[in-house]
């Protein structure tokens, strides 16, 4: 698409793939580009990445979408990344680890002793928690020339500005930094970690810097093109839904539920796992529940859910009392690993059983909200749903009859997108 608007790139480093996305001053989508990434490994134990393999596909990504566009228009670039997922590098910023990634849990001894130093309220706390990650890569490497300890986002938009000495406060949240005093915590010096800290931690939207004059140079970016402090991935699938007010809310329907709300102030109920991170002058509190479609894929196939979603009336609630689970174990609205799941009684009818498994999801979602209003935030005023969940129209409106306020699907939901408008964003920010 040809246009003469100034232009921004995000960036999402996903699991599986890396996506770049270009938008226009007025938040117009003008190129999406997709690049695969090698799957994680396990090494000693550990569910990894390499982060080469994460610079080869942002290269790629630049050469292909930079032929689709002016680069001399692009104003700003932002990052987002997996949370939690950490690596080691020298001074030179080259990798002295893998990565090891959000869902590596095989840090339990370093969270052990996590627990005995950090406060309750932390997000540090856990096997895949970031500091528990860093903690253990510092030990297992601590022989090498170890200059920073740094998450995947940090080290992908280092290598576009050759400066490898600064994070973004929600990607550092679960290496402890506190948010609500803009500084590592002096705990941390327990651990002898906060020398290998960056020493610069930005909120998220914030101007850090120009790019690299050589990385500008080689793809036709100006030089003058802004690096803006990134965030997590899910963040920024929040900010791509255009949610921004107090009270607007947004859940995440796929395999499992998740909620994110934007609030006047940040709750932290590590108990639930309820964290808060900054956004903007609001602050977005979240939670997940093991709910989710895997819970109704037990059950039926694709194929059944949308021939029974069809013949449903969500007029007619059934009364069934469901708490579908695809395990025992439940974290939030309810934190008890020993929950079982409920459905039962089965009727004989499968229509019924099947509505009575949506209303249940959406009872939990209600009181996973329910919940955060007792923790002290406000209720959503309106939830935007996104995830295979939302994709089911019945569905949507059995939510709304529980969640008692609006219920929309989002018109875009694209973390690369997120980042984008993240970009777009700080740039305005430093020239007012």
């Amino acid at each position: 698409m040809v246009t003469d608007s100034p232009l921004f790139i995000g960036v999402d480093l996903g699991t599986s793939g890396c996506r770049m996305v270009v938008v226009s001053a007025d938040g117009q989508n003008i190129a999406s580009v997709m690049e695969e990434l090698p799957h994680s490994q396990i090494i000693d134990g550990h569910r990894c990445q390499q982060p080469a393999d994460w610079w080869n596909a942002i290269e790629n990504l630049f050469k292909i979408t930079l032929t689709q566009i002016n680069p001399e228009l692009v104003k700003s670039i932002a990052i987002n990344g997996t949370s939690g997922s950490v690596l080691l590098i020298d001074d030179k910023g080259m990798p002295i680890s893998p990565c090891y990634m959000y869902n590596d849990d095989a840090n339990a001894a370093t969270a052990n002793k996590i627990s005995l130093i950090a406060p309750e309220n932390s997000a540090v706390h856990g096997p895949s928690s970031g500091l528990a990650k860093c903690l253990t890569l510092l030990e297992e490497y601590k022989n090498k020339n170890i200059y920073r300890c740094i998450t995947q986002a940090d080290w992908v938009a280092g290598k576009i500005a050759n400066d490898f000495d600064f994070s973004d406060e929600n990607n550092s949240l679960k290496m402890g930094y506190d948010p609500l005093k803009h500084q590592w915590p002096k705990w941390l010096e327990q651990f002898n970690c906060l020398k290998y800290l960056p020493s610069k931690v930005y909120e998220p939207g914030s101007p850090v810097g120009n790019i690299e004059k050589n990385f500008a140079s080689k793809y036709g970016l100006a030089s003058d093109t802004k690096i803006i402090a990134g965030t997590t991935d899910s963040i920024a699938a929040f900010i791509a839904t255009g949610s921004e007010k107090i009270g607007d809310a947004v859940t995440s329907l796929g395999s499992t539920l998740s909620i994110k709300l934007i609030n006047d102030k940040p709750i932290f109920a590590p108990q639930f796992g309820v964290y808060s991170h900054r956004l903007g002058d609001t602050w977005l509190v979240g939670g997940a529940s093991n709910t989710g479609g895997a819970a109704i894929l037990q059950h039926f196939n694709q194929a059944e859910i949308d021939l029974l979603s069809n013949n449903i009336d969500p007029e007619k609630i059934t009364g069934l009392d469901y708490y579908p689970l695809t395990s025992v174990g439940e974290r939030f609205p309810i934190n008890d690993p020993a929950l079982t799941p409920r459905i039962s009684p089965r009727p004989t009818d499968d229509l019924l059983f099947f509505q009575g498994i949506l209303e249940g999801i959406a009872r939990i979602e209600k009181q996973a909200y329910d919940k955060l209003h007792e923790l002290g935030a406000v209720y959503p005023t309106q939830i935007t749903t996104m995830g295979g969940g939302s994709r089911n129209s019945v569905w949507l409106k059995i939510r709304e009859y529980f969640c008692h306020c609006p219920v929309v699907k989002a018109k875009q939901a694209d973390a690369a997108y997120g980042s984008a408008i993240l970009a777009r964003n700080g740039y305005l920010k430093s020239k007012n």
